[in-house]
């Protein structure tokens, strides 16, 4: 950082007898450390990581909500949002600030929870079919592995230590200026390890996918591809059998495709794979719907 601006770097002996003259450790950590197998997507906007930090009280009374969202590749932070709440609409509105100013990336992970999941068992919903729409994957972490959000979970524990441990923020607005200040600073100025020593801002570039202000309508080109209505209530029919689509479905045009298994299909929506189809299961057409993990067995997010 020194160097950055123009300015000569003292010896590393020197930074260790003023660390440990305030009685601050240094040196590496002992044994018993956990080394994960790191992985990074090769180009930024291939992979951005969302999740909330919790939840914290404000002088106000109110509950402090940050809302966070990290490109994979360069560790540049998207979004740093001071929400009160967790809402759907909430999370809609700043990403399509996001999307705005840096472009759509291809994918976009997150945990199992809502908004953005009904639980391992049902990973869709009305914020993850937006996505859909704008051609963004979802993708969810795997239960009880926050390493598989490893850089937005390593991001929250400097936005903790950093700006969250402190005196409470007066109010949202007081927040959402502070929170910005530091996001800056962690964006612009602070050196990373995990880059080299460079700046996440060094590292990043906006996305060529701009985002459309209108969702176009999405026609099922495939010709082995049968477009089904699901209606209000969730259901759709084929193959003279009756089905019940996720909950966030309702009222869209999904598809079905036939696999290279007989009597297997797989449910498709736009461009994303939903769940799968077995007609081998029973051929009782007076069976009753049944719910959809048990009649739509999931498949594994691209």
């Amino acid at each position: 950082m020194l160097r950055r601006r123009g300015l000569a770097s003292p010896k590393p002996s020197t930074i260790t007898q003023i660390i440990r003259r305030h009685g601050l450790p240094v040196g590496a950590f002992g044994g018993g450390q956990i080394h994960y197998k790191r992985f990074e997507h090769p180009e930024p906007n291939d992979l951005w990581q969302m999740d909330f930090k919790g939840h914290v009280a404000l002088r106000s009374k109110e509950r402090l909500h940050p809302l966070t969202v990290l490109d994979d590749h360069s560790r540049f932070n998207l979004v740093l949002a001071a929400c009160a709440d967790e809402r759907t609409g909430t999370v809609k509105a700043h990403l399509t600030q996001a999307f705005r100013r840096y472009g759509l990336p291809w994918r976009i992970t997150a945990d199992n929870g809502p908004p953005w999941g009904n639980g391992p068992r049902d990973r869709f919903t009305p914020l993850g079919v937006w996505l859909i729409d704008l051609g963004v994957a979802i993708g969810h972490s795997r239960p009880y592995h926050p390493q598989t959000q490893g850089k937005d979970e390593r991001f929250h524990r400097s936005l903790k230590a950093e700006a969250l441990s402190g005196p409470p923020f007066d109010d949202l607005a007081h927040a959402a200026r502070q929170l910005e200040r530091w996001r800056d600073v962690y964006n612009t100025e602070r050196p990373h390890q995990a880059l080299g020593m460079a700046t996440p801002i060094e590292r990043y570039r906006p996305s060529s996918r701009p985002f459309p202000e209108t969702i176009a309508p999405f026609q099922y080109q495939d010709d082995q591809a049968e477009p089904r209505k699901v209606c209000p209530a969730g259901r759709f029919s084929f193959k003279n059998r009756t089905f019940k689509a996720p909950r966030a479905f309702r009222r869209r045009t999904i598809a079905l495709k036939p696999t290279t298994t007989d009597g297997v299909y797989d449910l498709i929506y736009r461009t994303a794979h939903i769940a799968s189809i077995d007609l081998r299961r029973s051929m009782d057409q007076t069976q009753p719907v049944t719910d959809v993990p048990e009649r739509l067995s999931p498949i594994s997010p691209v």
